[in-house]
């Protein structure tokens, strides 16, 4: 550990920034992971569950619905269960309504990691920059084997030390990125079809309600 910490050392300024971002990397992907597995643990057995009892009774849908209220498809669900006599438009346009409004939640902190991607490497080159003019700084003629080479070889070391961390950083940044951004573009076709079987159900519903006041 003493010999990590002697090496982020010795790769300048630029160390601390980009330690900063690891960290805001590895907490934000570390809550992103928790919100992505809280909601595949429990959303197929909620929309199973719930379509079930909405063909049933679709007041109990609304309080099953409401008992998982912390989860963004019963929220879009009771956008619209919640319309009395809503028309098909209607409900669709409330399922649409609420969808949107839950994207945000999804897309969170999806532009940190972003930034992160780009930032990094940019700051691991900042400090390769300063490592060499530290460097070259510090060499004189006649005196390139003398005690200033230690200097040298210390602008150098920097140099290394911070391209190095600047990519891991970026790569780090990157693949968590990548990984949530799968699982976004998964969850919203998840959710179209999830709102496709709820409107067709109450597109039924709603021709036996008028086959049986005709």
């Amino acid at each position: 550990m003493s010999k990590l910490l002697d090496t982020l050392v010795a790769g300048g300024i630029t160390i601390i920034p980009l330690m900063i971002c690891s960290f805001v990397v590895v907490a934000l992907a570390i809550e992103r992971t928790i919100f992505w597995s809280r909601i595949k643990k429990q959303q197929k057995r909620v929309v199973r569950k719930a379509l079930q009892i909405y063909q049933e009774d679709p007041r109990q849908a609304e309080d099953f619905l409401q008992m998982h209220i912390d989860l963004p498809i019963a929220r879009i669900y009771l956008e619209a269960l919640s319309i009395p006599d809503a028309t098909p438009t209607e409900f669709t346009l409330a399922l649409d309504s609420r969808l949107q409004a839950e994207m945000p939640s999804l897309k969170r902190f999806n532009n940190i990691f972003e930034i992160i991607v780009g930032l990094a490497p940019l700051l691991g080159l900042l400090g390769t920059v300063t490592g060499l003019i530290a460097s070259f700084g510090s060499l004189t003629l006649g005196d390139v084997g003398g005690s200033k080479a230690l200097n040298v070889t210390g602008g150098i070391s920097e140099a290394l030390i911070s391209t190095a961390t600047g990519l891991i950083v970026a790569v780090l940044a990157l693949i968590a990125a990548s990984i949530f951004r799968s699982l976004y573009a998964q969850q919203v076709a998840y959710f179209d079809q999830c709102c496709t079987q709820l409107e067709l159900q109450h597109l039924r519903a709603h021709r036996q309600k008028v086959s049986a006041h005709v």
